[in-house]
């Protein structure tokens, strides 16, 4: 977002020796535009769009990072066992912090970069951009996918003993995910981010405190956690649960697109840090304290493990962090796919009568196909795990290394100082390629025996989710 600024190599020591333009689209409003008067249209946004600090990008990245991945780790633990649990939870949550710093340095390198898709034009060109944008847009359509999901299953089960069809919470969790999408600016959402925090680790809290004191009145000595797996989990269950891990810490998708209305980006590293850490201790007390409290029994989302009436309480509560969370995915899409209608044009700024109505045509056709995805694949962890694969893969953990060696490494990769940091990024590469494939793999698996089996509804039925 903002004025156009061309994009040369911020590192000319790096491995390739880019220079010049780069095949990202430039956003030059047109002169026509300027000579009719509209010079104030683009001062407002401009200033519309850069108004955000290192305090208000990491409530952004709390918003985008913190809500489904919480619900989905206590599951995790019970596939992996304890042990396996706490060592994925801190180190994917380590590696996440390292990718995301990676990410950060390329924009700080590459101003011009706005998105992921601009990242993916520096390192393959048009196809590149093209690419990674097709692939952004799709993991934030899914990721809202995956929080309509959820609003279904909440509305569900606090309307428990009424006779409502699925399909009608789902259409109910779609139509609140974009009233949520309606503002454009990421600034305009952070104060949201505060209730979204609250909302989160208020349902956690009541979750692991009412599971905590079941267990107890059971003696917490019968309950069958266990340090190691158990039951002989197989390939796809335990690559389904390592899957759901990486979706948690997701963030690093939508960094570049905060980044770029950060007033001075330079201080990101304050947010990621900040981000990062916290998400570490949540996911990892979250995932062992209610594994422990419930064992093998425990159910995804977590906070059915809490007994009926607490986990209604439990999910009333978490209704902010459902929603608020999935519009945020709605809002980048939509930023990303109206820039580039209107890249040289003042509606991009959509602060203007047609800006406004393009904006809200496009988040509910967004919106809709997100609905669509909830519908069609109505089951929790197969869905997060989905996701995973296919898109949080490459942009949390491949891509950010092969970043690191083309476009921001200095001298060659054997050398003295570079060789450790060498190491740590192609294993890092390793680690996502092994996702993608693993997890792509043991989703589609899941949801064929499934649907054999009979555990889940089918798509775009009235059944339980």
């Amino acid at each position: 977002m903002g004025y156009p600024r061309e994009i040369s190599d911020g590192n000319p020591n790096s491995g390739i020796g880019i220079t010049g333009k780069m095949d990202i689209p430039e956003t030059k409003v047109r002169s026509d535009a300027l000579e009719s008067g509209d010079q104030e249209i683009i001062e407002a946004g401009e200033a519309k769009y850069h108004r955000l600090g290192w305090k208000r990008l990491t409530i952004m990245l709390i918003v985008e990072a913190i809500g489904l991945g919480a619900l989905s780790i206590p599951s995790a633990f019970a596939t992996l066992g304890m042990v396996a649990g706490v060592i994925c939870c801190v180190g994917i949550g380590l590696i996440a912090i390292y990718t995301s710093y990676v990410i950060g340095q390329v924009k700080i390198a590459f101003p011009a970069v706005r998105h992921y898709g601009d990242a993916g034009g520096l390192l393959m060109g048009r196809l590149g951009n093209e690419l990674f944008t097709a692939m952004l847009i799709l993991q934030l359509i899914f990721l809202t996918g995956s929080n309509c999901l959820t609003g279904t299953i909440a509305f569900r089960h606090l309307a428990e003993n009424h006779n409502v069809c699925s399909v009608v919470f789902g259409v109910v969790s779609a139509i609140i995910l974009l009233l949520l999408s309606i503002p454009s600016s990421f600034a305009d959402m952070a104060f949201l981010g505060y209730l979204d925090f609250v909302s989160i680790v208020a349902a956690i809290g009541i979750t692991i405190i009412a599971t905590g004191i079941e267990g107890s009145s059971a003696g917490l000595s019968t309950v069958n956690w266990s340090a190691l797996p158990q039951g002989n989990p197989s390939f796809s269950d335990a690559f389904i649960a390592i899957s759901n891990i990486v979706f948690a810490y997701t963030f690093a998708s939508c960094l570049f697109s905060f980044m770029d209305e950060m007033h001075t980006p330079q201080h990101f590293t304050k947010s990621i840090w900040t981000l990062g850490l916290l998400q570490i201790l949540i996911y990892t007390v979250t995932g062992a304290t209610i594994y422990a409290f419930v064992g093998q029994d425990v159910q995804s989302p977590a906070l059915l493990s809490a007994g009926s009436i607490v986990s209604k309480v439990a999910f009333g509560i978490a209704l902010p962090v459902i929603f608020i969370s999935g519009a945020i995915g709605t809002i980048v899409a939509g930023r990303l796919i109206h820039g580039r209608i209107y890249e040289k044009s003042v509606t991009r700024y959509i602060n203007t009568t047609k800006g406004w109505i393009t904006w809200l045509a496009l988040i509910t056709v967004l919106t809709i196909l997100a609905w669509v995805i909830a519908e069609a694949v109505p089951f929790f962890d197969d869905l997060l795990s989905i996701t995973s694969a296919l898109f949080t893969s490459g942009f949390s953990f491949y891509l950010p290394p092969v970043m690191w060696f083309v476009l921001i490494r200095k001298g060659e990769w054997y050398s003295k100082e570079n060789l450790f940091l060498s190491v740590v990024n192609a294993l890092i590469f390793l680690f996502g390629v092994i996702v993608l494939v693993g997890g792509l793999y043991s989703s589609i698996q899941d949801i064929r025996n499934n649907y054999r089996t009979g555990d889940v509804r089918g798509a775009f039925s009235c059944g339980a989710v």
